[in-house]
């Protein structure tokens, strides 16, 4: 949620997540600050001013225009996007009513503010990212007062694990890590093991180029991810968890650690929470950077400080996980759902999305796109909708040619497709996939061979080199895609990209490799044209 309702009292959120850091938002922030303490004293105020509250908050959505700074008083919320910290003594003039001239006048800022009513903020629907943007996410007194652990302490005094799981199962929700496996069913085979000792882990591995979905939550809203982990260990009877997240989000890593801190401070993580004889532990643990250990096996090895690489299935993690114990593995987005869900009732939650598809999706909207940022939509949503209407299309007014989707794990859809909804099985049946989230949009300059070599590039690098189909079959599909980006290709070539492509899906160990293929195939199938016209002379 970007706006709130009137207040009486002024305040200014600024957002402080690393999008909007690497935009100038620490210097923004810290002259706010600095004008709010020292008053508007050119205004020849007789009395010191009232307090102004500058918060640091989370990602604010519409990355793109950062910093980004929101302005809530008895008008609503007013949003303002690439301010300097030259302009924050206007703003606070503003804000206290000292201003010598109107807003709509003043040259610091009336650039600067963004229309909230656009499709972008107007057709979101935030659940998972409720909090993000509001809360401070370094004080947990804000995320309490905000509501935060409120549903963990009535689950713990009011329901059984039982019934924890049923209102999960009722909700419809799936894994939003990619696979879309029934979160519920995930947690009833962990949940009805022998008994013995569980764990619970957060996948917080969020590799694919174009996806900071999850890196949101973590950075905006830490202790709404907590509060989901520590439901689903108390419903399948864990007493201790993992939080594995990749080292490139320092700020994630950090935010998180204090929020472990504070929780424990409270009473809410650590022996008898909230009063009860439940306990639980909750430890940070970061990669190494590997891709692969997005792949639940390979993170599980990695946790052990084995090396990250997957092994065969069965048993599965919620069979035989961590030190062969089972182990409930589910991804941010799917964790910080889960307080929701609990709070208005799954049957609430799956009214929201299609058949199949419950609840919303949380999408990164990168590339060839007007407006990049962060959307939260019901799942069904079309592609379209998502792309050109929230997206604002093409910056430059001309035609989107496709937006990829799912990673490198994921294809490409070409924009005579826009009109799919955006749910997990039609994204498959376009060869595609839902992925963790990441859309990268593409306009008309851009090569489909050139975006599978990119990608088949980086599975390349990526593979762990345990199952020979991934390790020498993705590079022989790279140096078949090079051909055809340098126009040497054959018909020959052609006929042997399909037939590898289709080998290393259906024989590569884990979802890397059997995904690798994935932007190639798509390619083909959508924009097969452009694989021809790359064939070299007398081809």
């Amino acid at each position: 949620m970007v706006a709130l309702p009137p207040c009486e009292r002024p305040r200014l959120r600024c957002c402080a997540a690393s999008g909007c850091r690497s935009a100038g938002a620490g210097p923004l922030l810290a002259a706010l600050r600095a004008a709010a303490a020292a008053g508007d004293i050119s205004a020849g105020a007789s009395a010191a001013p009232e307090p102004l509250e500058v918060r640091s908050v989370g990602c604010l959505r519409l990355c793109g225009e950062g910093p980004l700074l929101a302005w809530d008083g008895p008008e609503g919320t007013r949003l303002f996007g690439g301010l300097t910290p030259a302009a924050a003594a206007a703003l606070v003039a503003q804000v206290r009513g000292v201003a010598p001239i109107p807003l709509a006048a003043d040259p610091a800022l009336a650039g600067h503010q963004l229309d909230l009513e656009q499709p972008f903020f107007r057709l979101q629907r935030p659940l998972v990212l409720e909090g993000c943007g509001i809360v401070d996410p370094e004080c947990i007194e804000d995320a309490l007062a905000h509501g935060s652990y409120a549903q963990l302490r009535r689950v713990l005094h009011e329901l059984s694990p039982e019934q924890v799981r049923e209102q999960v199962r009722r909700s419809g929700l799936r894994g939003r890590g990619g696979g879309g496996y029934p979160t519920g069913l995930k947690w009833d085979t962990v949940a009805l093991q022998p008994p013995g000792r569980r764990y619970v882990v957060c996948n917080a591995d969020e590799g694919d180029p174009g996806a900071f979905m999850d890196r949101s939550v973590l950075e905006g809203d830490p202790h709404r991810l907590l509060e989901g982990m520590a439901i689903a260990a108390y419903a399948v009877g864990a007493d201790h968890g993992y939080l594995y997240v990749r080292a490139e989000y320092p700020l994630a890593i950090e935010r998180l650690r204090l929020a472990l801190q504070q929780a424990r401070q409270q009473g809410l993580l650590g022996s008898s929470i909230a009063g009860t004889a439940f306990a639980l532990e909750l430890e940070v643990r970061v990669g190494a950077g590997a891709y692969v250990c997005g792949e639940e096996t390979a993170l599980l090895h990695s946790i052990q400080g084995q090396r990250g690489i997957p092994r065969t299935r069965p048993p599965y993690p919620a069979q035989a996980g961590l030190w062969g114990a089972p182990t409930l593995i589910n991804n941010v987005e799917t964790l910080a759902a889960v307080p929701v869900i609990l709070r208005q009732g799954g049957d609430w939650y799956a009214a929201i999305g299609s058949e199949g598809s419950r609840g919303t999706k949380v999408f990164s909207l990168s590339g060839a796109i007007r407006h990049t940022g962060l959307v939260e939509v019901p799942m069904g949503t079309s592609l379209r909708t998502v792309v050109e209407t929230m997206g604002g299309g093409d910056p430059d007014g001309g035609a989107v040619k496709a937006v990829q989707t799912g990673g490198p794990s994921g294809g490409c859809i070409p924009a005579a497709l826009f009109d799919t909804p955006v749910d997990f099985e039609s994204l498959l049946a376009l060869g595609s996939m839902m992925g963790s989230g990441g859309m990268v949009v593409m306009g008309q300059g851009t090569a489909m061979p050139e975006v599978a070599r990119h990608f088949m590039a980086f599975s390349v690098n990526e593979s762990c080199g345990k199952c020979v189909p991934c390790r020498a079959g993705t590079v022989q599909l790279l140096a078949l895609l090079d051909r055809f980006v340098a126009q040497r290709a054959t018909a020959a070539d052609l006929e042997a990209l399909e037939a590898l492509c289709t080998m290393v899906k259906a024989t590569s160990l884990c979802g890397l490799g059997q995904a690798a293929p994935n932007p190639v195939l798509s390619t083909l199938r959508h924009f097969r044209q452009e694989y021809i016209a790359a064939l070299g002379p007398g081809s």
